[in-house]
C-alpha cells in the first residue's frame, strides 16, 4: 500500500479502509485542508497497525469493517502497543455493537461516513487537540450501557438464533451445548436486556446494534 511523505508542520493521518473509492475520497477531501497531511493508507487490519508502527500518524482515520479484524481489534492492538494514540472510527451505521466496542477500547472519536467535510475536519482538530468527538447520543448510549451488564459472545451467538426462530433444542444443537445450558443462556439474555420474552429480546439486540438484518 502506498505511504506519502510527512510534513511535520501538519496534523498526519493514516487513513483505513478496505474499499479504494473511499480512501480516495478521502484523501481527496482531506488534501482540501492546508493543516492536514495523509501519511499513510491501509486497507486491512494488520496492514493498519503495521502502518501505524512505521509512521505514528497524529490521527488515525479507521473503518469499523474490514478483511483481517474489525477496526474493534485493531484499536485494541494499537492501542496496546501506543496508548497514546488517537483514534477515529469511521462507520456507515450508529447502532453497530462494535462502535460502542471500539470506543469502549480507547478510540477517540466517531464519524458516519455520510458526514459533510465540515465535521470531519471539526472531528479530526478536537481528537488531535485531545479531546473526544462523539455524537451526544452515542455518549448517552455509551453511559447507558456502562450501567448495564454486556452480553457475551456466546449470549450473542443464542440471541441471533432466537431471531431465527430456534428453540432451545436447535440452539442447542447449532452450538454443540446441552438444551439446559442453551435455556440458561436464553435467561440471561432476558435478565441483561431486561426483557420479559424472547420476541422483546430480538428487539431489543437489533436496537442496540447486537443483530442485523440479513445475516444467515
Amino acid at each position: 500500500m502506498k505511504t506519502f511523505s510527512a510534513d511535520l508542520s501538519k496534523i498526519s493521518l493514516l487513513v483505513v479502509d478496505d474499499h479504494a473509492m473511499v480512501r480516495i475520497g478521502l484523501k481527496a477531501m482531506l488534501a482540501l485542508e492546508p493543516d492536514f497531511a495523509v501519511i499513510a493508507e491501509a486497507e486491512d487490519a494488520d496492514e493498519a497497525v503495521l502502518r501505524f508502527r512505521e509512521h505514528r500518524p497524529d490521527i488515525v482515520l479507521l473503518d469499523l469493517r474490514m478483511p483481517g479484524g474489525t477496526g474493534v481489534v485493531v484499536v485494541k492492538r494499537v492501542l496496546k502497543e501506543f496508548p497514546a494514540a488517537r483514534i477515529i472510527m469511521l462507520t456507515s451505521f450508529d447502532l453497530e455493537e462494535e462502535v460502542f466496542q471500539s470506543l469502549d477500547a480507547g478510540a477517540k472519536g466517531y464519524v458516519l461516513k455520510s458526514v459533510g467535510r465540515d465535521e470531519l475536519n471539526h472531528a479530526i482538530r478536537k481528537v488531535h487537540g485531545g479531546e473526544r468527538c462523539i455524537p451526544p447520543a452515542i455518549e448517552q448510549r455509551l453511559s447507558e450501557r456502562a450501567k448495564s451488564e454486556p452480553l457475551t459472545t456466546r449470549e450473542i451467538e443464542v440471541l441471533d438464533h432466537m431471531r431465527r426462530g430456534h428453540s432451545s433444542r436447535e440452539i442447542a444443537a447449532a452450538l454443540g451445548i446441552s438444551e439446559h445450558t442453551a435455556k440458561n443462556h436464553t435467561r440471561a439474555i432476558l435478565r441483561k436486556l431486561r426483557v420479559s420474552d424472547r420476541a422483546e429480546a430480538v428487539a431489543a439486540g437489533f436496537e442496540r446494534g447486537l443483530l442485523h438484518a440479513g445475516r444467515g
